[in-house]
């Protein structure tokens, strides 16, 4: 019987016991501290091109289902809040990876409530957005921008 070491695979590829075990195709595997950020005006389709470039840009880092599906939900109630509850004429969106986290950011340029809060009756058919957030997210908050107008309302969604 031939030599294990010497034995080829049927596409005449010889072993070789210093070659590098190949990772699994379908492994998820985010790039560490990779970021992208957008700015899409006060109109009514931003809530779904946010989604769209998140979802594409998820896909491109391989982040697993289950986060890209959160991410797009997250990321389009944020938007949708910093258009319906301030006075902005554009909002600023940031995905980026940290550590086993993904935040989402959305930051609104114009005057609102200094912090969003989750503020739904039983019945009422609007509101919950935040509820999602929270629910989704391993951790929310709100700080003001950078640049001294509006805030950000960002959130960090665990990479299983």
């Amino acid at each position: 019987m031939p030599d294990a070491r010497h034995t080829t695979h049927s596409r005449n590829v010889a072993f070789s016991p210093h070659a590098q075990p190949l990772g699994r195709a379908d492994a998820a595997v985010p790039p560490q501290g990779a970021r992208v950020s957008f700015r899409l005006p006060a109109a009514d389709t931003s809530a779904s091109e946010a989604r769209r470039r998140t979802r594409r840009q998820l896909a491109d880092w391989r982040a697993p289902e289950e986060t890209q599906e959160n991410a797009l939900l997250v990321m389009s109630e944020l938007v949708t809040n910093a258009l319906r509850h301030t006075s902005s004429t554009s909002v600023g969106c940031e995905l980026r990876m940290l550590g086993t986290l993904l935040r989402v950011e959305v930051a609104g340029d114009g005057r609102g409530p200094v912090a969003p809060a989750a503020a739904a009756a039983e019945d009422d058919e609007s509101g919950r957005g935040l509820f999602l957030v929270c629910a989704l997210s391993e951790r929310w908050g709100v700080r003001p921008a950078d640049s001294g107008r509006g805030h950000v309302v960002w959130a960090d969604l665990a990479l299983p």
